[in-house]
């Protein structure tokens, strides 16, 4: 594919190191389609010629009928975002339409005031001063950064630049740094194509060249398949919800549904709005990135799973505690204990008795899980786990050889497992022991052949979640069932999970995601 120069000196016409070839990557993208949005054509002046240009207010007055069943990616170029003004309608009359557009309506919002953006910036402070030791800057007292698509010719500060971009996607951003005692973001503002120097066109046209490749990636220009999903998983995670072969188990059953799939990454946040849908198969949590690629994920209109709510309500059993106990259904004694009230601990061990459970709400894989035998280890137990949570669960302990997990997808049971305990120990995981001895054995059943009240309550439970995928997990000890908690990103390991239905758990799994975007599709065409 020949490039063609994006950006020409007005003057003489030459021709610039940077290139955007628009017209190439509209013939290999097929059903994809860019459109860049200028508020008066005179402001793309100093670069090529392009059909895919479109004017804000042509935009705004011209429902693009030719777009319909397209997917379109929109960079917004208008001189202002202002509130009501050409700016931000064109980006809001880009998300009615379902076209991906930078910056979106909620960047435009959090950027005018910075009592919502400040909420991001604290971890980029941390980074910020790192990355500023000993360099020159470290010798002023503040300075102003110009972001193009999350791109700076400042090396150390690269990385920043593409967190802030990821946290504010627009195509200018002003960064303003300062320096008290120690380096701090003053502010963040998006900039003007229209108020660049000559050499920051170049920069311009370079970063816009990049991130149109991110957008529309060759690979995807030849696809054939009805759907693009992404997986979100991390290669070097101890515990994955999936294993390698799952993973490339869903690669290859996805191709025979016409699903096409791709693991993604952490640093794949700025993709995200390339796929139709997200599956996460990471360790999910509210405060690391999992939940950040949930909610934008969301807001770009993918479909996925987990979902932001499911990822809210799963991972903190303060949550489940009051949502079963509210519906009246099984789960082991439970009493919540505080922080400020160590006096109630000795009444609730008596109360539930020993040996019993304390746990941190959001713990997982079962971390932050402490059970203790007397009055003097609760103490210690408590004392501990109040450093991380000013809330923790007091649980009755029921040992069971193995727990039941159901694994449950919009409200129907579609694998059923045996967890036996971890070799010498009261549970699955043993966290402190060695290699294969870290977790117990595992027998997976067909559904019809798992207890009904186990399935039953299990569907039960998790139908009070959602309707995306959940594992719960149950003991049974004798006719009593009770729940012990609903895990949003359920494990789906290779040999495991699926030793029973085999191919058939990725084709469920992989088939509801083509049920809900069909659904989409069908909403948008109407």
């Amino acid at each position: 594919m020949n490039a063609v120069p994006v950006k020409t000196e007005v003057s003489t016409h030459a021709q610039r190191s940077a290139t955007f070839n628009i017209e190439s990557l509209r013939a290999i993208t097929g059903q994809s389609q860019l459109l860049i949005v200028v508020e008066r054509l005179e402001d793309w002046a100093s670069y090529l010629p392009s059909e895919d240009l479109i004017t804000a207010q042509d935009y705004l007055e011209n429902p693009l009928q030719s777009t319909a069943g397209k997917r379109v990616q929109v960079i917004n170029l208008c001189r202002s975002y202002r509130y009501l003004g050409h700016g931000y309608y064109c980006s809001l009359l880009a998300e009615a339409r379902g076209h991906n557009v930078i910056p979106s309506v909620k960047t435009i919002s959090e950027l005018t005031r910075k009592s919502l953006y400040s909420l991001s910036l604290d971890d980029l402070d941390k980074r910020l001063e790192h990355a500023l030791r000993d360099h020159p800057y470290d010798d002023t007292e503040g300075f102003t950064l110009t972001l193009y698509f999350g791109q700076t010719d400042l090396a150390p500060l690269q990385d920043l630049a593409r967190q802030v971009f990821e946290a504010f996607p627009a195509p200018i951003l002003l960064v303003e740094f300062r320096k008290r005692d120690s380096w701090h973001i003053a502010g963040i503002k998006t900039g003007s194509m229209t108020r660049l120097r000559d050499h920051q066109q170049d920069q311009f046209a370079q970063s816009l060249d990049s991130f149109s490749r991110k957008i529309w990636r060759q690979p995807r220009s030849r696809r054939t398949f009805r759907y693009d999903l992404a997986i979100l998983h991390d290669p070097q995670e101890a515990l994955p919800p999936s294993n390698r072969t799952a993973l490339e188990n869903f690669i290859r059953v996805g191709q025979q549904l016409g699903v096409d799939v791709e693991l993604i990454e952490k640093k794949d946040y700025s993709r995200l709005a390339e796929y139709d849908a997200l599956l996460i198969r990471e360790t999910t949590s509210v405060d690391n990135h999992t939940y950040r690629f949930a909610k934008k994920a969301e807001s770009e209109g993918l479909v996925v799973m987990d979902d932001p709510a499911s990822i809210l309500r799963c991972t903190n059993k303060v949550y489940l505690t009051d949502l079963l106990k509210r519906h009246g259904l099984g789960m082991p004694a439970t009493e919540v204990l505080y922080k400020e009230r160590p006096d109630e601990l000795e009444q609730v061990a008596r109360r539930l008795g020993f040996p019993l459970v304390l746990k941190i709400p959001d713990g997982c894989f079962s971390k932050g899980v402490i059970k203790v035998q007397n009055a003097q280890e609760m103490q210690e137990a408590a004392s501990t786990l109040f450093e991380h949570s000013v809330l923790l669960l007091a649980q009755e302990y029921l040992y069971t050889e193995y727990d039941w997990r159901i694994g449950v997808l919009n409200r129907k049971p579609i694998f059923a497992c045996q967890y036996f305990m971890s070799k010498g120990h009261w549970q699955i995981y043993n966290h402190k022991a060695t290699a294969a001895d870290i977790n117990g054995e595992c027998r997976t059943l067909a559904i019809h052949d798992a207890p009904k009240a186990v399935v039953d309550l299990a569907v039960r439970t998790a139908n009070l979640i959602g309707d995306g995928l959940y594992g719960v997990d149950l003991k049974q000890s004798g006719d009593r069932v009770v729940v012990i908690e609903v895990n949003d990103n359920p494990n789906l390991d290779a040999g495991i999970e699926d030793a029973w239905l085999q191919d058939d758990l990725y084709v469920l799994l992989l088939e509801e995601f083509i049920r809900r975007l069909d659904v989409k599709r069908r909403g948008l065409a109407s």
